[in-house]
């Protein structure tokens, strides 16, 4: 029976698929999906699905349970938690009319522009410029949704479009975790796989993927027909008059993140949370000293926690509930039988990187996981590149390309979910404005690689 396990997978994620775009319940369905394909995978004999370090109940159907389990508890504590901080953070910027003062300072020279398409042309270039130094999508959109997003909206942007381009990135520099591996792999330090590999990839990228922006989302915008919910971030209840200086403090956690890195201090590392943690106790103190209130002050201050549980209910438990799916996925052996399919279609160089950079970016979208996906290839490319003539980095670089630019058009995607809920749209609405500036952004990385790499 194990042999129809990947074909009862597939079933199962074309229904998923089906029910979604019905706008049932997507997080339910997701989870329903993932129990449906692991149920089977135990029915056909599959028991080793726990992850590394979490041990058997000793009853293999309260297993499932103990993998649901595993997978809250470490999307709570990592990349939930950070969802939580950025987005209570964001309310809280919004809520002491810091978020306003940001785009007060920001939309008159912006306006000069006459083109708010071009604005959020120069909001994706941005946000690509600081993915080298802050290598975590879902921390950098966050950050981006709370900077960047109310001067794209200002503008004149829809909220779709604006979210479709802060979560539309790249895994581009040195410090992110797919370039790493993909540099150990090719045999490469780091920084080197960056300026020899990467940058002659991505420069022609971005500028194909920015100009498609530009056209896809004036088209949608037009069209006005997303799909909106209830925002998280974007709500509005009243706008306070503060000073015009406040506007440093929505951009203040991401000037701190660059200050302390590799590009001026590296000698003090500054994460994430605790830069946006930092800065919304400074600002606490200081709406303390301008105000002189602490009743109201300490009320607002503790906004933030009032929207870090909007932030679980609406996007962490989506978030877990995808990676269960994505289990199942693996469970069931999908993922795996993609793998070596690829493997044993016999092309040549060129072609066999065209294939297995696809599969990357199938696996990526099934998934929502770029850094699995890469995982999974990455080894292969100095054995297979030196069997057909070629180098390890030509043959990895688009892989890793596609492991970040697929991931923009997964609706499980964990930064696609964290920024729609945040931005008040449906991961669908997203993920179709995000599909044509990566599948052309992805074919000129594979032109671009046969030329500068080949």
């Amino acid at each position: 029976m194990t042999v129809l396990l990947p074909w009862f997978a597939l079933v199962v994620t074309i229904l998923a698929g089906w029910a979604i775009i019905k706008r049932l319940s997507t997080s339910m369905v997701l989870l329903f999906a993932g129990l449906a394909m692991i149920s089977f995978a135990v029915i056909c004999g599959v028991h080793g699905f726990l992850p590394k370090g979490v041990k058997p109940s000793g009853f293999v159907w309260f297993d499932i349970f103990e993998l649901l389990r595993s997978i809250a508890t470490k999307q709570t504590s990592g990349i939930g938690l950070l969802i939580m901080v950025a987005g209570g953070y964001a309310a809280y910027m919004d809520r002491i009319g810091a978020a306003h003062a940001l785009v007060r300072v920001c939309v008159k020279p912006l306006d000069a522009l006459s083109s708010p398409y071009l604005v959020l042309v120069m909001g994706y270039l941005i946000g690509q410029a600081l993915v080298t130094v802050i290598p975590s999508a879902a921390g950098l959109a966050m950050l981006l949704l709370v900077a960047l997003f109310p001067i794209l909206r200002a503008v004149g942007c829809s909220a779709a479009a604006s979210a479709a381009v802060i979560s539309a990135g790249m895994t581009l520099g040195p410090a992110s975790g797919t370039a790493n591996l993909a540099a150990q792999t090719a045999g490469l330090e780091p920084i080197i796989y960056f300026v020899q590999c990467q940058l002659p990839v991505a420069i022609p990228t971005l500028i194909v993927v920015a100009i498609c922006h530009y056209f896809v989302q004036k088209y949608y915008d037009k069209k006005n027909d997303d799909v909106y919910s209830d925002a998280i971030l974007t709500k509005k209840d009243d706008l306070r008059n503060v000073p015009g200086w406040y506007a440093i403090l929505p951009v203040l956690p991401i000037a701190l993140m660059i200050v302390f890195s590799k590009l001026v201090y590296s000698a003090v590392k500054l994460n994430t949370i605790s830069a946006l943690l930092l800065v919304w106790v400074f600002t606490i103190i200081v709406e303390l000293i301008r105000r002189r209130d602490f009743k109201p002050v300490l009320a607002d201050g503790a906004f933030i926690f009032k929207a870090m549980g909007g932030m679980f209910s609406s996007i962490v438990a989506l978030i877990i509930c995808a990676e269960f799916f994505a289990t199942g996925l693996k469970v069931t052996g999908l993922i795996s039988a993609l793998i070596t399919h690829a493997q044993g279609m016999g092309l040549g160089l060129n072609g066999m990187t065209a294939v297995l950079t696809g599969v990357v970016g199938i696996v990526t979208f099934l998934t929502g996981s770029g850094v699995g996906a890469f995982s999974s290839f990455a080894a292969l490319a100095p054995e297979v590149a030196n069997g057909l003539g070629g180098t390890a980095a030509a043959f990895v670089t688009p892989m890793q390309f596609a492991s970040g630019m697929l991931r923009a058009m997964s609706p499980v995607a964990g930064v696609i979910i964290a920024v729609a809920g945040a931005a008040g749209v449906s991961p669908m609405a997203i993920v179709r404005r995000t599909w044509i500036p990566m599948i052309a952004g992805m074919i000129t990385v594979l032109i671009a690689n046969v030329v500068f790499l080949g």
